[in-house]
């Protein structure tokens, strides 16, 4: 499975209808948070998302509405007995203000808390685990802050069994023919691979647009994702607003979508001066008819 759950889609103050900054990309037991705004572990009891499958946490700036609800989530782990590792990945001065909380408080975790740290301005991949490979690349917003791609691959190839069975290859050997290897029979004769197997699906791909003026430069890193989510804090009429901000309005968001023919774009960090949300779909999806709410408690598959 490969899915995004929204836990948060508002930016800056929260409302009591709608939470900062923060996401689960769920790739089939690992789960990873992107953003850690205020109230974020209330969130995931809310959406009873496990918290034994969190694995990594990604930052993609230190702007309050994006980790203020860090370091209370990683002292409930603490708290509930967790002993698996955890990684936090985020601009470097993040390591400090966490390791300053837990000093004050003179708390030791019971789990093993390693920390990356993101440099400004720096792109490519920063994971490879199993069937996940994670990239960051730099959004321009008024502090250094990130984007990060979640790739998911299915790297053992399809296996055709009625083929392999005709070139008298055992079961035994299935699981090596899905992992790439030829076959050599008996009599010496090599039985290619792509013979008997198909090439494992494409990859699929969501990308992350955290905090971010209107920027094509950011294409390179959309182009044909399977699922975006863009920032849009404020309808079109605010664009200059926006810009002063380094912010993006819906109809920015929608330009960039349309223009890396990515399959779905979801759009959130709303500003709390909004109540309704429906006017940023009706802004955006006669641009990109695909766009859909960040809403939160909702599961977007990939």
């Amino acid at each position: 499975m490969f899915a995004v759950t929204i836990l948060g889609n508002n930016s800056a103050i929260p409302t009591l209808e709608r939470h900062p900054t923060a996401q689960v990309v769920t790739c089939n037991e690992q789960l990873c948070l992107v953003d850690c705004g205020e109230g974020t572990q209330l969130q995931i009891a809310k959406y009873k998302i496990k918290r034994s499958r969190l694995r990594y946490i990604f930052i993609s700036h230190l702007h309050g509405d994006h980790y203020f609800g860090l370091i209370g989530l990683l002292n409930t782990l603490n708290l509930l007995g967790r002993t698996e590792p955890l990684s936090i990945y985020g601009p470097a001065p993040l390591e400090q203000i966490i390791q300053l909380q837990l000093d004050s408080a003179e708390t030791q975790l019971k789990y093993e808390l390693s920390f990356v740290p993101l440099t400004p301005g720096y792109s490519g991949i920063i994971l490879i685990d199993k069937e996940l490979q994670v990239s960051c690349f730099p959004t321009q917003h008024r502090i250094p802050c990130f984007g990060f791609s979640f790739e998911m691959q299915k790297r053992k190839r399809k296996l055709l069994p009625d083929q392999a069975r005709a070139y008298e290859i055992p079961a035994a050997y299935f699981s090596k023919l899905q992992d790439g290897e030829d076959y050599r029979r008996k009599d010496g004769t090599i039985v290619k691979n792509d013979w008997v197997t198909l090439p494992p699906p494409p990859a699929k791909r969501y990308v992350y647009c955290a905090d971010t003026i209107y920027d094509t430069g950011l294409l390179r890193w959309l182009e044909g994702a399977d699922l975006m989510y863009h920032e849009t804090t404020y309808l079109h009429e605010l664009h200059e607003r926006a810009a002063e901000r380094y912010h993006s309005t819906a109809v920015q968001a929608a330009s960039l979508a349309a223009a890396a023919r990515v399959k779905q774009l979801l759009i959130g960090h709303f500003s709390s001066k909004y109540t309704e949300l429906g006017p940023f779909l009706e802004e955006s999806r006669p641009i990109f008819e695909r766009t859909a709410i960040a809403e939160e408690g909702v599961t977007f598959l990939v």
